[in-house]
């Protein structure tokens, strides 16, 4: 049996990166998976084939996490197709660098409603799903959080509410018995990353430099902490944040 076996986890974001990662991740340990996307249909649909055509089970549900009505209809989809939530992560998000001088407010608005408001009302929508022995929530934040590297203002801020949140959410639900962590990421050598030229990139260098395990994560690395938060081997850990960055920002 997988350690997540006969478990059902909704995760946001999941088309591509590392929450496609965490998906595939979570089937091959027994779960039943919803692929949540917001507007990457292709990128979900091929995430569930790979899935089931491995043996399990996942259902692609579209909607943008910053908008209420949508974040009820993936629930509502959800609770029509497998019954309950037993894990939820968090794991939709934008960023955008720049310094404060080319600051806006669209750009606030734009990462704070995806990677904050997303995540509160996921949650907020999800509880009710929850079975009477509760659950596990994952939120994927990031070592901006603390690290705080220049022309990050608004991406940081957004990581700093998460790590926060997650502590509030620990306390005010742990007596449902919903555990509620984080994973919090170094440089991920995702899809989006190579786009954008990240990877190879003297940024990635500098990052490999400064990382005592000298590379930078790849999707999998992430899934992996994840898988140990939501099952029941982390069953006494809530409110924490566990840094998968090779030893970055030590």
């Amino acid at each position: 049996m997988g350690k997540l076996t006969n478990k059902v986890a909704v995760i946001t974001g999941a088309s591509k990166g590392i929450g496609a990662a965490i998906a595939r991740a979570f089937a091959a340990e027994g779960a039943a998976v919803v692929v949540n996307y917001a507007a990457g249909r292709e990128g979900a649909d091929k995430v569930v084939k790979e899935i089931v055509s491995a043996g399990g089970r996942a259902t692609a549900v579209g909607a943008n996490v910053a908008n209420a009505d949508e974040v009820a209809v993936l629930f509502e989809k959800t609770k029509a197709t497998f019954g309950r939530v037993d894990v939820l992560v968090n794991n939709a998000g934008v960023y955008t660098f720049a310094p404060i001088e080319e600051f806006t407010v669209d750009m606030y608005r734009r990462l704070f409603d995806t990677n904050v408001l997303g995540m509160l009302l996921c949650t907020k929508a999800a509880i009710p799903l929850f079975p009477t022995g509760g659950g596990a929530i994952v939120n994927v934040s990031s070592i901006v959080s603390t690290l705080a590297p220049p022309a990050t203002a608004v991406y940081s801020g957004t990581k700093g509410a998460v790590d926060s949140i997650t502590k509030v959410l620990a306390k005010e639900l742990g007596p449902r018995n919903i555990r509620v962590n984080a994973v919090n990421p170094g440089l991920v050598i995702t899809d989006g990353a190579i786009s954008a030229g990240i990877a190879g990139s003297d940024f990635e260098k500098g990052a490999v430099a400064g990382t005592p395990l000298g590379r930078v994560a790849r999707p999998e690395d992430i899934a992996l902490p994840t898988i140990f938060l939501a099952s029941d081997d982390a069953r006494h850990i809530t409110g924490e944040t566990i840094y998968i960055s090779g030893g970055s920002g030590i």
